[in-house]
């Protein structure tokens, strides 16, 4: 059962220091996309090839946010946020060195192992300390580090590494993370209070159907979103007209949307998560649908980058806390498998962008492909819902 903090300075002060270490890996996550020519010539390697650095890392979130989750699930939540945090800065420090090709793919593997599970347990830790009335807000405020990231962390790290070499940006990652775990230890109290499970009660939530769909939903409905962000650069350069210098502009407009679309999402979560959902996920195919004829102007192609950012982050705490709610007694494996569904969800949104573009269909046809993704988000969404109210006519079938 969830208990708040006695004192409103402890609850946000170690709800900052989780968002600081958010800000962190959401950093980290994403600077390496706008560094790849960077990364290939100092490698000397191709492009193409420097681009699987990136596939890496998801690689790393997708396996190390289960089996962290599961495998940890005894250990103080502190004590577990502290060993993540290490071994983020220390992989950050490995990739900032790697000597070659080989060990910089080794490094961002590791560093994506602790994504997921970070995620996960700081969520839960900031839920308990807020409160089951502030459970979703709770979430939003960590995911906040991750927005804000895209707004100022990887636009600063870019330029860094522009200007200083690509390794000066995992430099940023390295002091960024450092600070994070000297936050945690002093912000973050022991929480002797939160409940540990066992690897066994963790693994349980796979047995559930309820997690499985929530974690489908994340997969097919965010989709949408990365199948346009993905391609943002050419879409605005030749659909929108927009020069090339100006692309961090939109880049920004995307990631101001998901700052303010993140918080929105908490307080509507915090009302009904269903509600919010359903809201969240019909507002980013509408909008993802408008995109096919907005992004053909400069200025209706920024405005629409920004509803893109902020209905496409509204859906995050909202889909974080209903994975706490139908886990029951495994919630550090489900909300840390979430973290592995948003990251196939921007594998398959990438995926399925490229197919579209390489059939001919122009750079539009990724936000087309979106809103069939996020329709077939909400299709997923209703038979989890209907599945729910038919279960809780019939409690034996729970």
């Amino acid at each position: 059962m969830s208990v708040v903090a006695p004192d409103p300075t402890v609850r946000w002060l170690a709800v900052m220091a989780l968002a600081l270490g958010g800000f962190g890996i959401g950093t980290t996550e994403f600077v390496a996309m706008g560094l790849l020519p960077d990364i290939a010539a100092g490698l000397r390697i191709t492009e193409p090839v420097a681009g699987h650095v990136i596939s890496a890392y998801a690689l790393g979130v997708v396996i190390g946010a289960p089996l962290i989750a599961a495998l940890t699930a005894r250990m103080p939540r502190k004590t577990l946020l502290l060993g993540l945090m290490v071994l983020f800065t220390v992989a950050n420090l490995a990739s900032m060195f790697a000597p070659s090709y080989a060990t910089l793919m080794a490094a961002r593997f590791i560093a994506g192992l602790p994504h997921g599970a970070f995620f996960g347990i700081a969520a839960l830790v900031a839920a308990h300390l807020m409160g089951p009335r502030n459970r979703a807000k709770a979430v939003a405020y960590v995911l906040s580090g991750l927005t804000v990231a895209t707004v100022l962390g990887v636009p600063v790290a870019s330029w860094l590494g522009q200007h200083f070499g690509w390794r000066s940006a995992f430099a940023l990652v390295v002091a960024v993370g450092a600070i994070t775990l000297a936050a945690i230890r002093f912000w973050v109290p022991d929480m002797r209070g939160m409940h540990v499970t066992s690897p066994l009660t963790e693994l349980g939530a796979l047995k559930r159907v309820q997690v499985w769909l929530a974690l489908l939903v994340g997969m097919v409905g965010f989709g949408g979103m990365f199948a346009v962000y993905t391609y943002v650069s050419t879409t605005l350069t030749d659909v929108a007209g927009v020069s090339r210098g100006l692309i961090p502009l939109g880049l920004m407009a995307f990631g101001s949307g998901m700052v303010i679309g993140n918080l929105v999402g908490g307080r509507m979560a915090d009302v009904s998560v269903i509600r919010g959902l359903y809201a969240s996920m019909t507002s980013l195919g509408i909008v993802l649908a408008l995109f096919v004829f907005a992004a053909h102007n400069p200025w209706t192609a920024m405005l629409g980058l920004f509803f893109i950012g902020a209905t496409g982050s509204s859906i995050g705490p909202a889909l974080q806390t209903r994975l706490m709610d139908v886990a029951h007694d495994a919630q550090t494996l489900a909300a840390a498998l979430n973290h592995s569904a948003l990251n196939i969800a921007n594998a398959a949104g990438a995926w399925i962008g490229g197919m579209v573009i390489s059939a001919g269909l122009g750079y539009t046809a990724p936000a087309a492909a979106g809103a069939a993704l996020t329709v077939a988000g909400l299709a997923v969404l209703t038979v989890s819902v209907l599945l729910q109210r038919w279960t809780d006519r019939r409690p034996g079938m729970r």
